[in-house]
């Protein structure tokens, strides 16, 4: 059997270093959105997210670990590009639930996980990472990043919102959050649960909501995505993971949020 699939896990193997070649020194960025199962169509909420990375020009990768995505296939424990799929236009996609589990080292660390996918996708410089809380904790032990949390118009979902929040804040002192909430956007409701959420993160935590924007899952492909979501991502963007976030001179509306939490 090995020597079966040989020559072409060398083809493969060689096609993977070609890129890694080409694309050194490029910088990858991770936004980690929180999976939330009390968020209904939160497929359609990643579906705009990731829009929007590639209409910023970015090469996106979205990696689906949550536990109802599609299991990763038993080859992608081998070799993670080999389930690495074109979706669209600077869009890619890996079904990964379960995958995260197999790269656990002996001090509960995954961060070999995002080192892999890193070096699978070198040419994407976008990736989102898909997957619940305790998953999200395993991956990012000493990495700087601005877990997105994923919340709706249902209380059920704004507690799960924290929780997941106050987990990655115990176990890896990420203090700093993004919240994108499932609905209309422009209702009093969003104003209020993102306040909700800011205030319960500052009273409790300590911790801060920087950002937030509404998206709407019904809306068309054609409509445009809320401006708010486009600075919330530029904003992921330009985070170092090699350094902790700055203020930025303009932030989007949630920054506001978390000011008036504090009053």
């Amino acid at each position: 059997m090995r020597d079966f699939y040989a020559p072409s896990q060398a083809g493969m193997l060689d096609q993977a270093d070609g890129l890694r070649r080409l694309f050194a020194g490029h910088r990858q960025r991770l936004l980690p959105l929180v999976a939330n199962p009390h968020v209904a169509f939160a497929g359609l909420v990643l579906d705009r997210v990731a829009a929007e990375l590639t209409a910023q020009g970015r090469e996106v990768l979205v990696v689906d670990a949550s536990a109802h995505s599609q299991a990763a296939a038993e080859l992608t424990r081998l070799d993670i590009a080999s389930g690495i799929v074109r979706v669209a236009p600077r869009l890619s996609y890996l079904a990964a639930r379960g995958l995260p589990l197999a790269f656990v080292d002996t001090r509960g660390s995954a961060a070999g996980f995002v080192d892999a996918i890193q070096r699978a996708a070198p040419q994407c410089d976008a990736i989102v990472l898909h997957a619940e809380a305790a998953h999200l904790a395993r991956m990012f032990v000493r990495r700087a990043a601005r877990p997105i949390l994923l919340a709706a118009d249902h209380p059920e979902s704004v507690k799960h919102a924290y929780a997941a929040a106050k987990l990655l804040a115990q176990r890896c002192e990420l203090m700093t959050f993004d919240l994108v909430l499932a609905g209309r956007p422009g209702t009093p409701r969003g104003e209020a649960i993102a306040g909700s959420v800011a205030r319960c993160l500052d009273g409790f935590l300590g911790a801060l909501l920087h950002g937030w924007a509404e998206v709407d899952p019904a809306a068309l492909d054609s409509q445009p995505v809320p401006r708010e979501l486009s600075e919330l991502l530029a904003m992921q963007l330009s985070i170092d993971p090699s350094q902790p976030a700055a203020w930025p001179e303009r932030a989007p509306r949630g920054r506001h949020v978390a000011s008036d939490a504090r009053a």
